[in-house]
């Protein structure tokens, strides 16, 4: 038996902040434990597998809602790796051409950001708002549930991005290149 209710008023609100003080007030980890709880098994299996990164083949879910955010980023991925190949003049074989405009525009949008960051930070509010426009009515349902699954893994994925590190990394790969051809 669920009690989405009670799972949903356990699950703390918070901001998708770039600001890098600010501290999520749970982990993917915790909220995919509480789903353990609350949830029937199926919902809390569904719960446990979701992923940023759906399958490049279509495979149902149970979930309307589910269904639609890993088609929408499916497609989005699919764009993004097609734009970046031929920005790169290189082929793209085998990939399906993603059909919705409003991701290919976001696509194009993001590989002709010079800033990497800047990039991933704007495909980050895509997303965010994706998921605002695909918000179910029943705030007390699994899919609203898993929208915030969704969001938290988001969140959690743009902490990870850190300037000071990001130079560092890209000047240690970039000596190193510079090291071989001496």
């Amino acid at each position: 038996m669920e009690h989405l209710y009670y799972l949903m008023a356990q699950l703390p609100a918070f901001s998708s902040s770039d600001d890098a003080n600010y501290k999520l007030p749970i982990t993917t980890d915790y909220f995919k434990d509480l789903c353990g709880r609350f949830m029937s098994a199926k919902s809390a299996e569904t719960a446990r597998n979701l992923s940023l990164e759906p399958p490049l083949e279509v495979k149902p879910t149970g979930s309307v809602f589910l269904d639609a955010w890993y088609d929408k980023e499916r497609n989005l991925r699919l764009a993004l790796a097609q734009l970046r190949a031929l920005k790169m003049k290189k082929e793209t074989k085998n990939l399906p051409l993603p059909n919705d405009g409003d991701v290919v525009q976001a696509a194009r949008t993001a590989v002709g950001m010079e800033n990497p960051l800047g990039a991933e930070q704007f495909l980050n509010q895509y997303r965010l708002g994706v998921l605002d426009r695909m918000t179910p009515l029943d705030m007390f349902s699994a899919d609203s549930v898993y929208n915030y699954g969704l969001r938290l893994m988001l969140a959690e994925r743009m902490k990870k991005f850190d300037k000071d590190e990001g130079l560092a990394s890209y000047h240690k790969i970039y000596d190193e290149i510079l090291g071989e051809d001496k």
